[in-house]
């Protein structure tokens, strides 16, 4: 009996996020990191009284723009692909091989978040925005990967019972 070996492979693209909960895990690391940059501004507020003072709206936005690719970098890097949104609605950022992100990627895909527009670019369907093109990644659905997977130990365990 011949088998097609193109259920080995977990397909990513069916595994993709959805562009709701890709919304739902931006809204929701919108709201930590404010939560997160509100404390860094008092502990500088009270460490060094009268230097926030002297920031102007722009520099302010350039500040807040800079802390958060470095914030959600650190976070997805060391929680290897995951935000808090990305924790709470079961998605993972990875490499387009299915691969854990490493440092250098969670910093690359989070300074491009950066740019101007980039949320905009987001808004196709499927949901590919700058940060996964232009660093190779994507943010995949767990559930649909477990799913796969289970595809995968099937099909394999119904070709060992037919060799």
């Amino acid at each position: 009996m011949d088998f097609n070996n193109n259920y080995q492979e977990i397909d990513l693209n069916y595994c993709r996020a959805s562009s709701g909960k890709r919304f739902a895990n931006y809204i929701i690391d919108l709201i930590v990191f404010y939560i997160i940059l509100f404390g860094i501004y008092i502990c500088v507020g009270i460490l060094l009284p009268g230097v926030l003072d002297g920031i102007n709206d722009l520099l302010d936005r350039l500040i807040a723009m800079v802390c958060y690719g470095f914030i959600m970098c650190l976070i997805e890097a060391v929680s290897h692909g995951k935000s808090i949104g990305k924790l709470i609605t079961g998605t993972k950022a990875v490499n387009l091989d299915g691969s854990e992100i490493d440092f250098q990627k969670a910093f690359t895909r989070n300074m491009i978040r950066v740019i101007p527009f980039n949320a905009i670019s987001a808004l196709s369907n499927p949901c590919d925005p700058w940060h996964d093109r232009w660093s190779d990644t994507i943010v995949i659905d767990e559930k649909k990967q477990g799913l796969q997977s289970q595809r995968i130990d099937l099909f394999d365990s119904v070709k060992n019972q037919t060799l």
